[in-house]
């Protein structure tokens, strides 16, 4: 017999050191221990003939530029279609858990921050945002102290853009006190520019804010990589 023949077999993951299996692993060394692609591997939890469960993680991650909020964006008849060895159910498994981690970044976001830059708006709002394949716009009511009273959601639009009512943001905005706002939405394209219809919608806020006394702060745009604010640009 070749005695490198078993060096060439194919190892199961159970085969694997019990200190290396994914499961065995995270009960001796903790969660954190795990990489990205065996924490996928333990949802995903068997591979096919010709991968383990870790090594389909690792090239489905691979797929995405080893990006999570990227995963976040790929469907399950996606992930069915070009893996084999996912099918429905390990499909929606992967879905389930990346919306229940973006769910938990929105359940730590309730603590409600005080504003005080750009960043600070971005840092709240990309959670909500960046994953979505078509426009949201969000307003956020601030007191005195520049903190958050309340997120509220006014559009949900298309790819290329979406519709406000500005009247409706308004009675928020007096319904819960609010002194200040900042509008914030998100470009799936991935463009932080911009665009004309932008533009007019800050104008029209800001004009009716001041009628109120309800000063607009900010509108920021939200992409996955990065952001633009009409303040920090010195336009509003």
């Amino acid at each position: 017999m070749d005695i490198n023949s078993h060096s060439k077999t194919k190892l199961n993951i159970k085969d694997w050191a019990e200190e290396d299996r994914p499961r065995e692993k995270m009960l001796l060394k903790g969660v954190s221990s795990l990489s990205d692609a065996e924490l996928l591997g333990i949802l995903i939890a068997s591979g096919n003939k010709n991968e383990t469960a870790v090594e389909l993680a690792q090239r489905i991650l691979h797929s995405v530029g080893n990006n999570l909020n990227s995963l976040g964006k790929v469907g399950i008849k996606d992930l069915i279609k070009n893996f084999n060895g996912i099918g429905e159910a390990k499909a929606i498994t992967i879905v389930a858990a990346l919306e229940l981690g973006r769910r938990r970044k929105l359940a730590e976001a309730t603590i409600q921050p005080q504003i005080r830059t750009s960043l600070d708006v971005f840092d709240l709002m990309h959670p909500v945002l960046a994953d979505l394949p078509h426009e949201e716009v969000w307003v956020l009511l601030l007191n005195r102290a520049n903190k958050v009273v309340k997120k509220l959601q006014v559009s949900k639009g298309g790819i290329t853009g979406t519709v406000i009512d500005i009247r409706m943001i308004m009675k928020e905005a007096l319904d819960s006190l609010a002194t200040a706002m900042i509008l914030c939405h998100n470009h799936p394209s991935g463009n932080t520019k911009p665009s004309f219809d932008d533009d007019t919608t800050t104008l029209k806020l800001k004009e009716a804010g001041k009628l109120m006394e309800i000063s607009l702060l900010d509108h920021v745009i939200v992409c996955d990589q990065g952001y633009y604010s009409y303040q920090d640009n010195k336009r509003l």
